[in-house]
């Protein structure tokens, strides 16, 4: 299954431009998402501008992981810090919807910071959503694959 939905203009209404995610992200996605079935995974969303290049799983401390997530705020700090350090960016995040579509649900619309971040979201039939995080609520992001 390919990581890309659709191709489009260069952004969206909000000004978020397209976003790139590489084919091995959307696998470790995918990966991490079949490993821990039934409950939901969890993890962070790493690149530079707009390209998520990898995706980090991280431990789901919620303490209903059956239909929440929680990514495990150690791993957070970790992260920020190897990005202040030089490396990958925090762009953003990932969770799995094990009996459910690729799309926010209602929880993660009443979860949700409006902070712009990128959610990737994968659906019980492997699909990811690439959604981004705005004042106004979620809106769908177009993607492209890329093998990076």
């Amino acid at each position: 299954m390919s990581p890309s939905r659709e191709k489009s203009s260069p952004s969206t209404s909000s000004g978020q431009s397209d976003v790139v995610l590489a084919d091995a992200a959307a696998e470790q996605i995918r990966s991490h998402a079949r490993l821990a079935a039934p409950l939901e995974c969890c993890g962070l969303l790493l690149g530079q501008a707009g390209a998520i290049t990898e995706a980090r799983p991280a431990r789901n401390v919620h303490l209903s992981p059956q239909t929440h997530f929680e990514i495990d705020p150690q791993a957070l700090i970790d992260a920020h810090r190897a990005a202040r350090a030089g490396g990958p960016q925090v762009l953003g995040y990932y969770h799995s919807h094990p009996r459910g579509p690729a799309e926010p649900s209602a929880t993660d619309r009443a979860m949700a910071a409006h902070d712009r971040a990128i959610w990737a979201i994968v659906g019980q039939d492997g699909a990811i959503g690439l959604w981004s995080d705005n004042k106004q609520g979620f809106e769908a992001l177009f993607t492209q694959a890329s093998s990076r």
